[in-house]
């Protein structure tokens, strides 16, 4: 069955009226201000230029979703003021996209339930290992209730709503990016390959990382994030993952090409079918 088939039934679902997306973080791993730096981004007092570890909230009338929960993740919660959490979407292992899912113990307390976590195999191993205490046979009080969930290679629903896995490359590490109706998020990416596009194919706002103007190993720079985004062809594109090596927030702003634009920490939009 063809992506095509998949992507044009989901718009016509119904599942998806309007979403509403906020970015918790757009910070790398080190967020911004990086410790003991002293460059122009970190020093600077626009609060544009202060970056939380990334992560993301989607909402609807029915679910709200996150994607990663890293060491800011209760920060993250309080400031956005978030009161309910369905379930969380794991891009991949590394720190600055788990370290906090300890916290999800408010969520547990609240809805008197385990949280619903999507991660592939791998990273559920990962999860496991470092929070060995939440899947111990001896149960201490209080901790953290999680339900891993695989990812399966076409689409999967979290209370009704649909969710198409999307492959990228980290490096030589393949992690997943999401698509819901007409939104896509992808993060820590350097490479996404021709099978991947596919699935992107109509998507209007398009989430991408890229961590700063000179090339990196493992990540898109910002020239090869907004060639990536001119490829997709989105309606909005915004850049997430960002380093203090990026550089200032209005400067930079002021060079990219209409319809991509820098996101910043509590930037909340309304994603319209």
């Amino acid at each position: 069955m063809s992506w095509l088939f998949w992507i044009f039934n989901i718009g016509l679902s119904g599942n998806i009226i309007q979403l509403r997306i906020t970015f918790l973080g757009t910070g790398t791993s080190q967020g911004v201000p990086v410790i003991a730096c002293d460059c122009p981004t970190c020093l600077s007092a626009d609060p544009h230029d202060n970056r939380l570890r990334t992560s993301l909230l989607l909402e609807n009338e029915r679910i709200t979703l996150l994607f990663d929960a890293g060491p800011d993740f209760r920060q993250q919660m309080l400031r956005a003021n978030v009161k309910k959490l369905d379930a969380i979407l794991i891009t991949h292992e590394h720190k600055d996209h788990i370290a906090g899912m300890d916290d999800v113990r408010a969520f547990n307390y609240k809805s008197q339930d385990a949280i619903d976590i999507y991660a592939e195999e791998r990273v559920q191993k990962a999860i496991r290992k470092e929070f060995s205490y939440v899947f111990s046979e001896y149960q201490y009080p209080g901790i953290p209730k999680m339900r891993l969930n695989d990812i399966p290679d076409y689409s999967f629903e979290v209370k009704g709503m649909t969710v198409i896995p999307i492959r990228v490359r980290h490096m030589n590490l393949e992690i997943y990016g999401f698509r819901i109706g007409n939104f896509a998020y992808i993060t820590d990416a350097n490479y996404v390959p021709e099978h991947s596009k596919e699935k992107l194919i109509g998507v209007k706002y398009l989430v991408i990382n890229a961590l700063r103007k000179e090339k990196h190993i493992s990540h898109f720079s910002l020239r090869e994030a907004v060639d990536f985004v001119r490829e997709i062809s989105p309606k909005k594109a915004f850049i997430t993952h960002m380093s203090h090596q990026i550089g200032l927030h209005n400067v930079v702003s002021e060079e990219l090409p209409q319809g991509i634009m820098l996101a910043y920490d509590g930037l909340s939009i309304e994603c319209e079918e």
